[in-house]
């Protein structure tokens, strides 16, 4: 047998994090930790590129949606790939497609460039975490997933903690290319140590390709997420610009659940919702991300547009919800080491809820010492949510079905991040929209001279307006943790693995 295998060999048998297991952990966390930093500095780049190309906000958050569609379409492609080809390949394909992406967004000369080359990036970058995923659970094993993630949860935080931070600093200090250049040494570096470090693939492929499954899926996913996208743009519900994409997409995803069920190899095995502590898990993420990331939107914004920070400082400012979860990740992992997620889980969710309790306060001059350490809280209750429950999940799961399971986790969490930002987003706009003086007070913030056009007490009133806009929303993400709660109290509370 190769070498390759037998380092696999050992990798699976040996009880100890060796040497092996924490260099092919650490490729994978290089390429995400690219793919990450990448999204979070984009986010705060959205009124950049609307100067630069002389063009509307929403078209220009454009670039932020034709990431997120191109992510969707090669998602559940992911599974089937790693089975058929296996890991490395894919897992490399999806590195030099995002960096290459990358070089060629930072070479864009009008938007339309931009958004070409940003669905390049999406399509890489919607493989590497499912595949990443997929490739640190067979290495380390089911059993060893909780201390894995000990070790190595704080660095992949790094993207979301130095996103905001890095990317408002290059947009001040230098040219917003460099915002997708600085994914150039990365990328080559993970390209480099993945060709070394993964092992190589002996994939055994068994099963024919679901050509109808994928075109039942992926532009199902992709168009009801356009529509959930359109939701911000047209502030309602109700338009048709979103309700169509949406039932469109929907009818997509709900014929290929019917061709699923009949199928003996679909592109995306719902039987694995046969494995209860897998389904719960679902749920639980798809109700947290939807809580989560909706919220996640609303705090930079605050920052912006209610205490008029620059981008550099309200990426300082986020940064405390980050070093929470550095703190929290290493414990979570050896608390899963011991027990279940349902034991963990809850507990986080609690202090997440907590912490989004004391934002529902917020004002125009709300402290912030207890703003900085409301986030933190939060942080440290996402360390002991997001990975346990990953882990309790996949390590229920037999080695052929960890990549199917990863992907559907992948897919789950996308769409309730998809749906929670998007609802926070036209709550918020709402209420701000029903106060006379809560929008001009907020434009005031990145143009002065419209707080002098104001009639006196205008702004301090449209202020207080405007932060308790962002009160009522965090409310909302409360109330959808709440749920999360309820659910994770349905998650295994012992310390499942799957069957050799």
């Amino acid at each position: 047998m190769s070498s390759d295998a037998d380092a696999d060999t050992e990798v699976v048998t040996t009880d100890k994090l060796d040497a092996t297991v924490l260099k092919i952990a650490l490729v994978v966390v290089l390429g995400a930790v690219m793919s990450i930093l990448d999204t979070t500095v984009v986010t705060v780049a959205i009124p950049t590129f609307q100067a630069r190309f002389g063009t509307s906000y929403t078209v220009a958050a454009w670039t932020m949606t034709i990431y997120t569609l191109a992510l969707a379409t090669v998602i559940p492609l992911t599974g089937w790939g790693a089975d058929r080809f296996g890991t490395k390949r894919p897992f490399m394909l999806a590195l030099g497609l995002f960096t290459v992406g990358s070089v060629l967004c930072s070479t864009a000369g009008n938007i339309g460039e931009l958004l070409t080359f940003r669905a390049i990036q999406g399509l890489g970058g919607g493989m590497i975490m499912p595949l990443g995923m997929t490739i640190v659970t067979k290495a380390a094993g089911p059993q060893r997933m909780g201390r894995l993630m000990a070790v190595l949860g704080a660095p992949m935080l790094l993207g979301p903690v130095c996103g905001p931070i890095l990317g408002g600093w290059v947009i001040e200090v230098a040219s917003w290319r460099w915002i997708f250049l600085i994914n150039l040494p990365i990328g080559i570096a993970a390209l480099i140590s993945a060709r070394i470090v993964l092992p190589r693939d002996l994939p055994q492929p068994t099963e024919r390709f679901d050509l109808l499954g994928m075109l039942l899926l992926s532009p199902g996913l992709a168009i009801f997420l356009f529509g959930v996208s359109q939701i911000p743009v047209m502030g309602t519900i109700a338009a048709a610009r979103v309700l169509i994409p949406a039932a469109i997409g929907i009818v997509l995803i709900l014929v290929f659940v019917w061709h699923a069920l009949r199928n003996r190899f679909p592109l995306l095995d719902l039987r694995l919702f046969r494995n209860r502590s897998l389904t719960t898990a679902v749920i639980t993420v798809l109700v947290f991300a939807a809580a989560f990331y909706g919220a996640g939107l609303l705090i930079p914004s605050y920052f912006l547009q209610i205490r008029g920070q620059s981008t550099l400082h309200a990426g300082l400012l986020i940064a405390p919800e980050g070093f929470g979860a550095m703190v929290a990740i290493p414990i979570a992992g050896m608390l899963i080491e011991k027990t279940g997620p349902g034991r963990i889980v809850p507990f986080g969710i609690a202090l997440i809820g907590a912490g989004l309790a004391v934002l529902t306060q917020v004002g125009p001059d709300t402290s912030y010492a207890l703003l900085l350490s409301a986030l933190f809280v939060i942080g440290v209750g996402m360390g002991f949510t997001m990975m346990p429950l990953m882990t309790g999940a996949l390590r229920t799961l037999s080695p052929h079905e960890t990549a199917r399971g990863s992907t559907m986790m992948n897919i789950i969490q996308q769409t309730g991040a998809s749906i929670g930002t998007a609802t926070m987003s036209v709550i918020l706009t709402t209420l701000i929209k029903n106060s006379e003086f809560a929008g001009p007070a907020v434009a005031s913030r990145q143009n002065p001279a419209i707080a002098h056009a104001l009639p006196p007490g205008a702004l301090e009133t449209g202020l207080h307006h405007a932060a308790t806009a962002f009160g009522h929303t965090f409310t909302v993400a409360t109330i959808l943790i709440a749920v999360t709660f309820l659910t994770a109290l349905f998650l295994p509370r012992n310390k499942t693995l799957a069957e050799p």
